[in-house]
């Protein structure tokens, strides 16, 4: 098989080196904007390299596109249109036309588009799914999720990100789905500048809380912040009638108890995403990997991704007019 990936970035050189370990991939292609970043990387995995305007017409089985988001639309309809299956980091697009034209031609070409959710192969995820649906917790009626960086990313990263929740609690808002089984009927969010100036001056949040309904009644908060100093901190809380679950929590969580019997500040905290879900992220890959050779069914394609988007866009709009927002509100199509 040969893959083509296009964006050497952070997350993209990660792929990368996934890709060229991967035993059913052949032969792998990078590309970027930033070509001599892109030959680096090419270089150092044992992947080819090609000026990105080639990349679609090196001979390519998949594509896997790792780039900026402002590219992600473009190249997934690009993709489609070469009858490319896709792998995409979220978001399809920052905004919902954007990502419906993407949709439309994905559906229109009748290829495969998988979105780049981890947490959807996380093992602790997937238990708490497990028992979830298995009715070990009982009737479901509370869940909390946390989505804490350790540090803001760089200025010039906010005003493309998408903002806070599109960006960062949109894997929140998907894994929430992906773990319950219900969908979000209504939000209620609000959002904090406080701290560095940054986050004002690109019209965004450092942190940001939202409470979510459920279309059974279970009640949802998820928060986030940039600027957790204690480290990553990544964790959801299941809560039924018969037992309670927590995902995420270990010893490398970023919390101290004041308890004299409590757990001590861990030795070594998680530091970010990348080290925190690696085996996750090695997990998609490689599921995506057996969907385009025919092994397996897509296990995340668009419209999840759209359901997850749906939400963000109805806390944005929240956000801004300072009031409960019905999902029905948020187109779907």
């Amino acid at each position: 098989m040969r893959i083509g990936l296009m964006g050497t970035g952070r997350i993209g050189s990660f792929h990368a080196g996934v890709l060229a370990r991967h035993r059913q991939v052949d032969s792998l292609v990078l590309a970027d904007a930033d070509a001599e970043r892109a030959a680096e990387v090419a270089q150092r995995v044992g992947a080819e390299f090609t000026p990105a305007e080639d990349l679609l017409a090196s001979g390519l089985d998949a594509l896997v596109i790792t780039s900026a988001t402002a590219a992600h639309a473009e190249l997934i309809g690009r993709a489609a249109r070469a009858g490319l299956p896709c792998f995409c980091e979220k978001p399809i697009a920052t905004d919902l036309p954007g990502t419906l034209e993407a949709l439309r031609e994905v559906e229109s070409a009748g290829t495969v588009l998988q979105l780049g959710f981890m947490r959807r192969f996380d093992a602790g995820y997937a238990t708490a799914r497990e028992r979830v649906r298995a009715g070990d917790l009982g009737r479901l009626h509370t869940v909390r999720t946390v989505s804490s960086d350790a540090a803001p990313p760089p200025a010039p990263y906010l005003p493309l990100s998408g903002g806070l929740y599109r960006d960062c609690l949109v894997h929140d808002f998907d894994i929430l789905r992906w773990v319950t089984g219900r969908e979000v009927v209504e939000v209620y969010a609000a959002g904090s500048a406080a701290g560095p100036a940054m986050f004002e001056e690109a019209g965004d949040v450092a942190t940001a809380a939202a409470v979510l309904t459920l279309d059974d009644g279970t009640l949802v908060t998820s928060t986030a912040t940039r600027c957790n100093g204690a480290g990553y901190d990544v964790r959801m809380e299941l809560a039924g009638e018969l037992d309670q679950l927590a995902v995420g929590l270990d010893d490398r969580t970023p919390i101290t108890s004041t308890e004299a019997s409590g757990p001590p500040a861990p030795a070594k905290p998680w530091a970010g995403f990348l080290e925190r879900f690696a085996p996750a992220y090695e997990a998609e890959l490689d599921a995506f990997v057996r969907v385009v050779r025919g092994e397996r069914a897509n296990p995340c394609d668009g419209r999840e991704a759209l359901q997850a988007l749906r939400v963000a866009e109805a806390c944005e709009v929240s956000r801004r007019e300072g009031r409960a927002v019905r999902l029905a509100e948020v187109p779907d199509a």
